[in-house]
C-alpha cells in the first residue's frame, strides 16, 4: 500500500470523524432547543424523583454553562453512554443495538434482492433499448418507484394475509414459536425492496446505455466478440461503478426508512422503537437511534469510497500519479 493511498485513507477517516462530531453537535443543539424542563426532556413521559434529577443533572452537566454541558454530552456520546430508557428499564445503547439487529434482518435481504434484480433487469432493459421489453420494464419501474412504502405494505397484507391467508401480517414469529420465522420476513422484505429495486434498475439501465456507447465497445465489436462477451466482459463491469456508490448510500437510507414499514408489519426493529419512543417523548432513545443511524451511514460511505478507490481504474491512476480527489 503506497503512501498516497494511505494519505487518502487518512483523509477519509478524518472526514468521518469530523462528520460524527457534527452529528453529535447537532443532536446537542436539538436537545438544548427542546421545549420544557431539561430533565423531563431527557426522561420522557415518566415521573422524575429527586435522586434521579440529581443524577441526570450531574451526568449531563445541566447545572453548568452551555460549553461544559456540550463537552459532557460529547464525552458521553463518544464513550457509548447514550442514556437510560426509563420506559424499557435498560441502557439505551444495548436497547437500540438489539433492535438494530432486527432491522438488519429485513434490510439486508431487501438490499441483496434489489441490487441483484436491479443489475439484471437494468442490463436487460439497456440491451433491449427502445423495444417492447424495455418500455415495459421502464414503465413498471417508474410505477413502483412512485408507490409509497406504507401503502404498498397495507395492500400486501390485505392480499396475501387477509384474503389468501398465505403469509402472516404482523410480528417476526408466531406466539407458539421461537427464533425468526421466514414467512414473517417475506412481506416486510418485499415491501422494502420494491421501490428501491425500481430506482436501482433505472440507474443500471442508464449506466449500461452510457457504457455501450463508448469507443472501446465499438473496438470490441470490431474484434469479433459476441454480444454476450461484450456485455459480460466489458460493459457490465464498467456499468457497476455507479451501482457500488448507490448500494453504499442505500444501506443507510433503507435503515432510516424502516419506521413506517416496521410500524405497518409490527416488526420489532429500530424503526418501531423510534416510533414508540416519539410517542412516549423519550428523546434520549430517539437521539440514540439517530446517532447509531448516522454512524452506520458514515461508516458505509467510508467503506464505499475505499472500495471505489480499488475498483475504479481512474481513481487508481490518480492515486499512482499523486493526483488530487
Amino acid at each position: 500500500m503506497n503512501s498516497k493511498l494511505l494519505y487518502r485513507m487518512a483523509r477519509w477517516v478524518g472526514s468521518a470523524a469530523a462528520l460524527i462530531l457534527v452529528v453529535v453537535t447537532i443532536m446537542f443543539v436539538l436537545l438544548e432547543l427542546t421545549p420544557g424542563e431539561p430533565i423531563q426532556a431527557l426522561v420522557g413521559n415518566m415521573p422524575v424523583s429527586d435522586d434521579l434529577r440529581a443524577q441526570l443533572t450531574q451526568q449531563f452537566g445541566l447545572d453548568r454553562p452551555v460549553t461544559e454541558r456540550y463537552l459532557a454530552y460529547v464525552g458521553n456520546m463518544l464513550t457509548g453512554d447514550l442514556g437510560y430508557s426509563y420506559a424499557s428499564r435498560q441502557e439505551v445503547l444495548p436497547l437500540v443495538l438489539g433492535r438494530l439487529g432486527n432491522s438488519l434482518l429485513i434490510t439486508i435481504p431487501a438490499l441483496i434482492i434489489t441490487t441483484v434484480l436491479g443489475i439484471l433487469l437494468g442490463t436487460l432493459a439497456a440491451t433491449t433499448r427502445n423495444r417492447v421489453l424495455d418500455e415495459i420494464l421502464s414503465m413498471a419501474s417508474i410505477a413502483l418507484f412512485s408507490v409509497p412504502g406504507f401503502w404498498l405494505g397495507l395492500v400486501l397484507i390485505i392480499v396475501f394475509a387477509v384474503e389468501l391467508h398465505w403469509l402472516p401480517a404482523q410480528g417476526m414469529r408466531s406466539f407458539t414459536s421461537k427464533g425468526i420465522s421466514i414467512p414473517h420476513l417475506v412481506l416486510p422484505v418485499v415491501t422494502m425492496a420494491i421501490t428501491e429495486f425500481a430506482f436501482k434498475m433505472r440507474l443500471m439501465r442508464a449506466a449500461m446505455i452510457d457504457v455501450l456507447g463508448q469507443d472501446y465497445i465499438d473496438t470490441a465489436r470490431s474484434k469479433g466478440l459476441t454480444r454476450a462477451q461484450i456485455i459480460w466482459r466489458h460493459a457490465l463491469p464498467n456499468s457497476l461503478l455507479p451501482m457500488i456508490t448507490v448500494v453504499g448510500t442505500s444501506i443507510g437510507y433503507t435503515i432510516a426508512g424502516t419506521v413506517l414499514v416496521e410500524k405497518v408489519f409490527g416488526w420489532p426493529g429500530m424503526g418501531m422503537l423510534m416510533y414508540d419512543s416519539i410517542q412516549r417523548s423519550e428523546n434520549m432513545v430517539v437521539m440514540a437511534i439517530l446517532f447509531v443511524t448516522a454512524i452506520i451511514i458514515i461508516f458505509v460511505n467510508l467503506i464505499t469510497d475505499v472500495l471505489l478507490g480499488f475498483v475504479d481504474p481512474r481513481i487508481r491512476q490518480r492515486l499512482k500519479s499523486g493526483g488530487a480527489g
